[in-house]
Formats: C-alpha cells, structure tokens, sequence
C-alpha cells in the first residue's frame, strides 16, 4: 500500500456521514443495501452509494450482491449490499477519534512530507502533551480523561489497563504505524499531566489497546 493509500484509509471516517453510515453497517446484524441506509439517514440513494463505496475502497466495509435474508427476493437486479470487514469498530468507540488520527497525520505530512511517519509520532505526542496539560491544570483525573477518550481505562495493582482502542479499525489495517502513533500520544499525555509515576509500553493484548501505563521505576 502507498504512502497516499495509508492516508485515505485513516481518513475515511472523518466525514460525519461516512461515519454514520459505518456505525449502521457495523451495528446490523445483516448485510445493508443502499435503499436501507439512506432511509435511515434520510440521505439521497446516490450519496448513500458514494460514502459506502468509499468505505469498501478503504477496506472497512466489504460489498457483494445478494438480498438480506429478511427481505422477499424481487424481480430485477439483486441489490448491492454492505457489512462490516474483520471485527468492525466496537460500538462503544467515540465519535472524532479518527478525526483526531486525521488531523495529526495530515499535520505530519505537511510538516515533513518526506518522513511523515516521524512527523506524525512528533505531532501525536505533542498533542497528547497538550490535552495532558489540561487536565493538569484543571486538576481533573488523568484515568477520567483516558475515558472521555474511550480507551476505557482500569486501575489495577499499580496499572492502568486500556480495554479499548479508539482506533480499532485502522490499527487493524495498519497496526505499526497507529500503535506507534498511540504510544507516542499517550506518553504525551501521561507527560503534559505531570504523571512520572505512569510509563506507557507497547504491550499489544487482543481485543484491547496496544499500550497500557506500567508503574515507572523509581529514579
């Protein structure tokens, strides 16, 4: 996959429609046509087709031709349906994520377009540094802020465990590079809200996220 080809698959859900119509696809428990979703969206058919089709083209849904199985058969062509590729994005993902994936990446490549995966772990973790500012200067919890951001994160023995990936569906296609990034916005984070007592490690768990905040050595 080209350097072009990595950047239009993490922005294919930054579109707000694109995303709504993703989130129905993945939340159905049968393949959708076209018909379907733009009803359930009230968007014209022709825009409807535009937006799953691009997200066929980013690998995040796949498309066939066939009837859903609740649905009579008809005369004419059978209609073009749409369901979730691999495991999908858990419902429980917030909405922007991706953007926030969007925005730093587009950053990097106008920062250093010839070595944007750097610029893009230089742009992650000064982004986290700053949101971690934030929440130091507000006095707000650090484990609150990691859910607002839907890592669904769990204190035990000293950790902090991160049960979700916000990323899920593009660490899934391109797992070096948003890990790399996650782990550098993380310890940004960690770092802005002046936790030296938390060291984020790349410690990839199924079903979870990638990294997870161990207890730093005593200095």
């Amino acid at each position: 996959m080209s350097t072009g080809e990595r950047w239009s698959a993490m922005a294919a859900l930054v579109d707000r429609s694109r995303r709504a119509l993703y989130d129905y696809v993945c939340r159905s428990d049968h393949p959708v046509t076209r018909e379907e979703a733009a009803e359930a969206h009230g968007m014209s058919r022709n825009l409807t087709a535009f937006h799953l089709d691009k997200l066929v083209e980013s690998g995040l849904l796949r498309s066939h031709y066939g009837t859903p199985a609740d649905q009579p058969r008809g005369r004419g062509r059978t209609p073009k349906v749409y369901e979730a590729a691999g495991d999908g994005v858990a419902i429980t993902v917030p909405e922007r994520r991706y953007e926030l994936i969007a925005e730093i990446l587009a950053d990097a490549v106008a920062d250093d377009p010839h070595d944007a995966p750097e610029a893009a772990r230089r742009h992650a973790r000064r982004r986290g540094r700053d949101l971690g500012a934030g929440v130091h200067d507000s006095g707000a919890d650090l484990v609150g802020a990691l859910a607002g951001l839907g890592f669904e994160p769990e204190a035990r023995n000293g950790q902090v465990l991160l049960r979700n990936c916000p990323f899920h569906a593009l660490a899934s296609r391109q797992t070096a590079l948003v890990c790399g990034l996650n782990h550098a916005f993380l310890a940004g984070l960690v770092d802005g809200a002046g936790r030296s007592d938390l060291l984020p490690r790349l410690a990839p768990r199924p079903g979870a996220c990638c990294v997870r905040l161990d207890t730093a050595p005593e200095r």
